[in-house]
Formats: C-alpha cells, structure tokens, sequence
C-alpha cells in the first residue's frame, strides 16, 4: 500500500528526482513512524506517570485517611486524657476529703486514748474497789461461816438442853396418865393429855429444826439421777402407809437431773408427804408428779386435789412455822417447805407454789 502511495504522488517539480522524493518520504515516514513511537513511549510515560499519580493519588488518600485516623485516635486519646484528668482531679479531690476523714480519725484516736487513759484510771480504781469489796466479802463468809458454825453449836446445845426437861415432862406426864388417869376428873385427863401432846410436838419442833440446819451445811455430791424413780419410792412408801385410801399416783417418766440424790429425797419426802396429808380427806386423792417448760427452762412440779389454801398468804408458806391450816385439820410443824425451799436453792433453783382453795395446789420448783 505505501508502493501504490507512492506511485501515486505527482511527480516533484523542478530538479528533485522522484528517488529523492520518495527518500524524503520514506524518511518522512521513518521520522513519523519515530515520532509516533516516541509519542507511545510518551503516552506509555503518560499513562505510567498517570498510574503512578493514581498510586501516589492513592497513597495520599491511604496517607490521609490514616492522617485523620491518627487525628481521630488523637481525639479520642485527647478524650481519654481529659477523662484521665478529670478522674485524678475527683482523685486528688477524694484525696483531699480522705486526708480531711484521717485528720478527723486521727483526732478521735486522740481523744480515744485521752479518754482510755481515763477509763483505764477509773478502772484500776474500779478494780482496787472490787479487790476490797472481794477482800470484804472473804470477811463477811467467815464471818458467816463462823457464825454458822457457833449457830449450829448452839442448836445442838439448845435442843439438848431443851430435850432433858422435855423427856422430864414427858415422863412425869407417862407415869400419870398410867398411874392416876382413872382418879383424875375429865379437865385433868384433858390437860394431861394436851401436856403430852405438847411435849411429842416440841420434840418434833426440835428435831425438824435441828434437820433444817444440818441440811443447810450438809455437803453436797450432785450426780445425774432419776427424778421419777425416787418420787415414785416415795410415793408408793407413803401408799403403803395408807392402805385404805383410795389414791392415784400420776408420774411423769424419764426425768433426770444433776442432784444430790439424799436431799432431793428430802424434797420429795416433804412434797409428797403434804400432797398425802391435804388430800386425806378426799374420797378420791389424785398427786401427780411432771414437768413442763417455762421460758425455755424445765419446770417440774408436785400436784395434789386436796384442800388448797387462799393464795393470798402464800408468802408465808416458805418460812419456818408458818402454816395455813390449823393443827386439827392438818397437823405439822411448818418446817417441811421450809426445808424444801433450803435444798433447791442450794441446786442453784427456785420454789413457787400455786393453789386455789378446795381444789388443790402446785408445788413448782427449777434445778
């Protein structure tokens, strides 16, 4: 196609021969074929300088989204320095009400040990006192040991001397009432007989009182034993002793406690023996041994349906010789409750008694 291009181009004017027409050509040509090589090496130059622009285009979009990245995280850190400042300024702020709350502490602590100095000279006055009041106490024991000591001598000596008229009395009133009753007149076989009665009941007086004080200082050996089983030895003691009485025992089973076992039997020897006495004149006698509880302590109990008493003068009843009924209905000497009363206290209990008049009473006690 270039040949036929050629061929076809008029013929130059003047000298210039076709050959040389056709060279300028060709290096028109070759000068064009260069050039539009160098115009595809520029426009390859181009589109690398394009691409690298795109690329550096991109590096700077990269560069500047991580400019703001860096200057987001920088915010957020800015952020987080405030919070970092405001937290040591409520630190430094707390620091500051701690330190106020140690000065105030510290000051308390002061007057807590000027106030211990106090205490602590009060209390070695406090402790002196007691040491004396202590020292006082030993004192007044064997002072009280001593008088109890001189008391019972003088029981035992009281009662011995008390003992020899006595058994005079009493046996001059024997040879006359065996001697000379049939020649005496009916007011004197009555005042004889009164004067012996008088006489059995002192010598009982007597050796009531003078059990009352040897239990008072006996030594007591507290052991577990069985409350039931010594009521019901009792008990079935005094039933034999009454054979014609109709009398139902009620005994709670299984009852134990730390007792000396010698007194508790005096206890239950004078419980048992007023629940016989006072219900001597039912047809039917009912005593009943149990316990029960009150405000979480055991409570334990004698009951009898006998004669009861007006619970007005109940007081009385633990005090030697003191007596609701009178001899002719009951007889006694007013020692048995009494006695009752020293042997539980001395098991550290208490004694109460509860009754109505007619219809019996309770004898409540706590060990």
């Amino acid at each position: 196609m270039r040949n036929q291009a050629i061929q076809r181009t008029p013929a130059p004017p003047g000298d210039i021969t076709l050959e040389d027409y056709q060279r300028a050509m060709l290096n028109i040509l070759e000068d064009a074929s260069e050039e539009k090589a160098r115009l595809e090496q520029t426009e390859r130059a181009v589109i690398n300088i394009l691409e690298d622009f795109a690329t550096e285009k991109r590096r700077q979009e990269d560069t500047q989204r991580a400019a703001l990245n860096i200057l987001d995280d920088f915010s957020d850190e800015k952020d987080r320095l405030e919070e970092m400042q405001r937290a040591a300024l409520n630190i430094l702020d707390d620091f500051s009400q701690e330190k106020g709350r140690l000065e105030q502490t510290q000051r308390a602590m002061l007057n807590l040990l000027d106030d211990f100095g106090m205490e602590r000279e009060k209390a070695e006055a406090a402790n002196l006192q007691l040491r004396e009041t202590i020292a006082s106490l030993r004192r007044a024991k064997d002072a009280a040991d001593a008088a109890n000591r001189e008391l019972e001598a003088f029981a035992y000596s009281v009662s011995h001397d008390l003992r020899a008229p006595l058994r005079t009395i009493a046996g001059f009133g024997e040879v006359l009432y065996e001697d000379y009753f049939d020649r005496l007149d009916e007011e004197a076989k009555d005042s004889l007989k009164r004067i012996i009665e008088a006489t059995e009941k002192m010598g009982q007086l007597i050796d009531d009182l003078l059990n009352l004080s040897r239990l008072t200082r006996a030594e007591m050996k507290r052991e577990r034993r069985n409350l039931s089983e010594i009521v019901r030895k009792v008990a079935e003691a005094k039933k034999k002793a009454h054979p014609d009485r109709e009398i139902r025992l009620e005994i709670e089973e299984g009852l134990y406690a730390e007792v000396d076992e010698r007194l508790m039997s005096v206890v239950f020897e004078n419980l048992i023996g007023n629940a016989f006495k006072f219900t001597g004149k039912r047809e039917s006698a009912r005593i009943e041994f149990g316990s029960t509880n009150q405000d979480g302590r055991r409570v334990y109990f004698v009951r009898d349906n006998g004669a009861g008493f007006d619970m007005t003068y109940a007081g009385k009843l633990f005090q030697p010789f003191q007596r609701m009924h009178g001899d002719k209905d009951f007889p006694g000497t007013g020692i048995g409750l009494a006695t009752v009363k020293r042997i539980i206290q001395r098991h550290n209990g208490t004694v109460w008694i509860e009754a109505e008049k007619g219809k019996g009473a309770s004898v409540y006690f706590t060990l």
